[in-house]
């Protein structure tokens, strides 16, 4: 009787996980009417017993009003059971979660008891409703697509027993998995690991996971930084098909391809990158033309030259997206032989371009732009620190060319900020590490003209390769399909609270219209240059506005004031500056406008993988400056209150940028609660007030490796 049961139980599994599969595949177009046969073909089951159980799963999900009947036999996913949403899951600290749902302004909240088995960036199935009359509230009903199944975690094995647990932080899962011996996999307890998720059976308070990789001990260099990499799923090295198809790529410039192209070899031409740079992805050439006229090229490595669509190499470039840029080391989209060799404008080297030309007068006007292939050859390569000192001592070598570029550029920057482009120039943190990669020193990283130099000739380069394709020579719009780079305007209320809070600093800001807006941006950000609130006050403006991401429809780049704009210099790394590339030359080849669609799919692939890369690139951060803090534990620093929150406030150390925390819990003199609409946080009994952009003289506790994260506390 017992095995009766056991067989029964197992199919309802296997019905149900089946019922999942299909709900996944019919979501990919969830306005499709799709038949069994379509849906079997499309999840791979093909013989007459699958076929029978896919019928069987469908009358199920139909049952469960998951899926409707549209006419006898034919399918499609239903959208609006009563009171449901479709969205993405995102947990906070606390283990309660939002939910963003397309085309819904706000995202809806989920109490930790209400989020089933749901975890970080999973596609969710939400049942809303009101509670207590307040704002709707959501409760998962099902998830309907992990967002991924291998997690990073610490293996803990039960003493005496024969099975153990991997423990996660508490924002990427809210319980931890079970493991039994047979997938321990060698793991040691104490051990950091990756574990890859088998199953978790409705009703079970732990999913059942296998240890895939053994990472190492906590807190050591190595283990952490394969962690960050391993917990956004960014892979660290190629697979050996990869490294075979980049080594057999042809290097050679020969006579035929050159043919083919303008061949720029004898222009003066140089590259300016950052010193420890070995990608070099794009180089400037100059020179004088009869006609009075500066003839300037803007010269791209050609990837596409060597990346064809199809092959193996362009499916991992374009799975990875972009390169990930951590503090000790760089993953690049590309096998380094293509990315650090073939493809990078070396010095004294030809190599195969895709360039912008442009001839401009001395006011930087330009008077004819060609966009197409070339050959080149990189005379000099500049570090930005030598190209700077050209500029200011005027002297060595190619330093008239320098300082006409200089000119230039500072001409097309001014009118791009009169157009209402905003400034944002923020110094980015940077480590001196020795051989060990342990942090000795930091610093930060400070624009100066050699790097607005080659930023401006770069946007040109992007602003006017995207206007070449999508507008006529009326300068309407031809409904070119092409990869833009778009930044949609600041959110007003957002804008609002920014206006009202920097008022309390006497700062004004005028909103009237998308002109002044930029304006009152801009002359903040002049403003606060040097006094303690500075790094504050740009970071909420840098919040007040949107995110930029990649897309087919051109609704402008509000940041830049560009109304076309796209990402076409830097296809070492980038890969949607690739598929410019290839629309580029189809273009100019004369060809039709492509299906959109399918650039739309790739844009927003390209906009996941980014934003995971930083996120990934700002953790590896966080540790680098956990590890340099570990040698100050005990000392006493000036910091500025950079955050605040329910349970504590963050304090930012401006010399290292080092951020810790202060819990409310600690502050003993009083009882202390969060006055969100003031950024601050106030003591009921004294009035004792911490509000964002003060000064507070804290002691650093703790530094925790593990968890990224330093304790302060306040030093009177």
């Amino acid at each position: 009787m017992k095995n009766k049961k056991n067989t029964s139980h197992k199919n309802e599994q296997k019905l149900l996980d089946l019922g999942r599969t299909i709900l996944r595949f019919m979501n990919q177009k969830t306005s499709k009417i799709y038949n069994y046969k379509q849906i079997a073909d499309g999840i791979d089951y093909k013989n007459p017993r699958q076929r029978e159980l896919v019928i069987q799963a469908l009358h199920r999900l139909q049952a469960l009003q998951k899926i409707k009947e549209t006419e006898k036999g034919k399918y499609i996913v239903n959208l609006n059971i009563e009171g449901t949403l479709t969205g993405v899951i995102d947990f906070n600290q606390s283990g309660n979660a939002y939910v963003k749902v397309e085309g819904m302004a706000d995202d809806i909240f989920v109490h930790q008891k209400n989020v089933k088995d749901a975890l970080q960036g999973d596609k969710v199935l939400l049942v809303t409703y009101n509670f207590k009359g307040k704002k709707v509230e959501g409760s998962v009903a099902e998830v309907l697509e992990r967002a991924k199944d291998t997690f990073v975690g610490i293996f803990q094995q039960i003493a005496d027993k024969d099975f153990g647990f991997v423990v996660f932080e508490k924002r990427t899962m809210n319980t931890d998995m079970f493991i039994s011996k047979n997938h321990f996999n060698g793991a040691q307890d104490g051990d950091k690991v990756i574990v890859k998720m088998r199953e978790w059976r409705p009703g079970s308070k732990n999913p059942e996971g296998e240890i895939v990789t053994v990472l190492g001990t906590p807190g050591d260099h190595e283990t952490e930084i394969h962690a960050i990499l391993a917990e956004y799923g960014l892979p660290y090295n190629f697979e050996p098909e990869v490294e075979h198809d980049a080594d057999q790529i042809d290097r050679s410039i020969n006579d035929e391809e050159v043919a083919k192209r303008w061949d720029m070899r004898d222009i003066c031409t140089f590259t300016i990158d950052p010193k420890d740079a070995k990608d070099f992805d794009d180089a400037l050439s100059i020179q004088k033309l009869e006609n009075g006229l500066w003839q300037i090229g803007v010269h791209i490595a050609d990837v596409s030259h060597y990346v064809k669509p199809g092959t193996i190499l362009d499916d991992e470039a374009y799975k990875r997206a972009t390169s990930v840029y951590l503090v000790d080391r760089v993953v690049p989209m590309l096998p380094e032989v293509l990315s650090n060799d073939v493809c990078s404008l070396r010095p004294n080297e030809d190599k195969f371009t895709f360039s912008a030309v442009f001839e401009l007068d001395e006011d930087a006007k330009i008077h004819k732009q060609w966009f197409g292939r070339t050959v080149i050859h990189s005379d000099r390569r500049f570090s930005y620190e030598e190209a700077q000192e050209r500029i200011e001592t005027q002297e060595g070598d190619l330093t008239t060319e320098i300082l006409q570029l200089d000119k230039l550029a500072k001409i097309l920057r001014a009118e791009r900020i009169r157009n209402g482009a905003i400034t944002f120039d923020r110094s980015e943190v940077r480590f001196n590490l020795d051989e060990n990669s342990k942090p000795i020193g930091v610093y930060f990283k400070v624009s100066k003209d050699s790097n607005h130099l080659i930023e401006e000739f770069m946007l040109l380069a992007n602003k006017k390769v995207s206007e070449f394709i999508s507008l006529n020579k009326r300068n309407e719009p031809t409904g070119n399909t092409f990869i833009y780079r778009i930044h949609d305007d600041p959110d007003p209320a957002k804008l609002t609270a920014l206006r009202d809070f920097v008022g309390t600093f006497g700062y004004k800001m005028d909103l009237a219209n998308t002109q002044t807006v930029a304006q009152s941006l801009n002359r903040l950000l002049t403003d606060v240059k040097g006094k303690g609130e500075e790094n504050m006050i740009e970071t909420l403006a840098m919040r007040s506005m949107s995110k930029a991401v990649y897309s087919t429809s051109p609704i402008g780049h509000y940041g830049l004031g560009f109304e076309y704009y796209s990402h076409f210099t830097s296809p070492i790394r980038r890969y949607p500056d690739l598929i410019a590339h290839r629309l580029l030359q189809h273009y100019l080849d004369g060809g039709k406008s492509p299906n959109k669609e399918e650039v739309e799919t790739q844009s927003k692939h390209c906009s996941a993988m980014e934003r995971l890369a930083s996120e990934a690139e700002r953790e590896s951060i966080k540790f680098m400056q956990v590890k340099f803090m570990e040698d100050h534990v005990g000392e006493v620093f000036t910091g500025v209150i950079s955050g605040v929150a329910e349970y504590g406030f963050w304090v930012e150390i401006p010399e290292n940028g080092a951020e810790g925390m202060i819990k409310l819990r600690d502050l003993v003199d009083d009882s202390y609660s969060l006055d969100a609409k003031n950024y601050a946080i106030i003591g009921s009994r004294t009035g004792n007030t911490f509000r964002l952009g003060d000064e507070v003289k804290i002691k650093v506790v703790k530094a925790n490796l593990i968890a990224k994260q330093l304790d302060f506390k306040i030093v009177e």
